[in-house]
């Protein structure tokens, strides 16, 4: 069993204890954000750190516009 702490630059997203380390490359979901690992270091026999990049969030630039006429009065 190994703990891996999941890090998103210099900020620690999860810790867990599992039985398999990630590899590099992996896909990941932590948080419901899809990731993929960019590297992993073995800090010693227990524990593993385990460095991530998150997609980009595709925003919708379709907004609805809110007709004012009708508002109650």
């Amino acid at each position: 069993m190994f703990v891996v702490h999941f890090f998103e630059d210099k900020n620690e997203l999860l810790n867990q204890l599992l039985g398999r380390v990630p590899s590099a490359g992996e896909d990941v979901v932590i948080k419901g954000r899809k990731g993929k690992v960019s590297s992993v270091a073995s800090m010693d026999d227990a524990h593993v750190h385990v460095h991530l990049f998150f997609e980009k969030p595709v925003q919708n630039k379709n907004k609805l516009v809110v007709d004012n006429k009708k508002k109650k009065r």
